[in-house]
């Protein structure tokens, strides 16, 4: 069958490695800032393990900030630390700065509703015990949130992979870039198509895979 596109099959693989890329580093980075981010909106909430209202109360409305702006937005305001970071505005590289500071604090909210699932009996219990917060933090509270957080970082990875379709339209790399470059501006259907195609796929892996590796970790309680 004569498939009429301008596209080739190298920019379609270059394209899918640069979405893996900008997802991979991004969620890593993310993880590694949002995962502590929400441990702390727990415990130093009013009540939590370790109370401390002031540091509560600046970080719940600058994550809220952070996450109020659509990331197109995020993207162009911090376009100047994005070049100063990494030497260019451009491409799959400058792309992973605005996508981490964009999935960092929406990882942190999402593992904050994680924890807060958790049984307030068991760290009670838990204290009583002896355990100090650290302990009972490292070895009741995400334990027992483990499957929820897993979800947790599937849907995270799901939101990145919506953001860095749309990075593609200011030449970050990846499907987005590609639908965008050949799909829209040069009117090619089967790029558009291929694009969307993919998305779905992924989506939809990523989807099945969180949710099997969620059930196993409840059954494994």
């Amino acid at each position: 069958m004569n498939i009429d596109t301008i596209i080739t099959s190298e920019q379609l693989i270059r394209a899918v490695n640069e979405t893996l890329r900008m997802v991979g580093f991004s969620l890593l980075f993310g993880a590694l800032l949002g995962i502590p981010i929400g441990i702390l909106l727990v415990v130093t909430r009013p009540g939590g393990l370790l109370e401390n209202r002031l540091v509560y109360r600046i970080m719940n409305p600058v994550i809220n900030i952070v996450r109020s702006l659509p990331f197109i937005i995020l993207l162009v305001a911090i376009l100047p630390f994005t070049r100063w970071l990494v030497d260019t505005s451009i491409g799959t590289t400058a792309a992973i700065v605005p996508l981490v500071l964009y999935v960092a604090p929406y990882i942190g909210r999402l593992v904050e509703n994680s924890l807060l699932e958790v049984n307030p009996g068991i760290l009670e219990a838990a204290q009583a015990m002896g355990a100090k917060p650290w302990q009972v933090i490292w070895h009741f509270m995400l334990p027992e949130a483990f499957g929820s957080l897993i979800l947790t970082m599937t849907t995270a990875t799901i939101g990145l992979i919506g953001a860095t379709a749309m990075a593609g339209t200011v030449g970050g790399g990846g499907l987005g870039d590609l639908a965008i470059s050949y799909g829209y501006q040069r009117f090619d259907t089967f790029a558009v198509v291929i694009t969307v195609l993919l998305l779905v796929i992924f989506v939809q892996g990523i989807q099945s895979a969180g949710n099997a590796l969620a059930r196993r970790a409840r059954r494994e309680r």
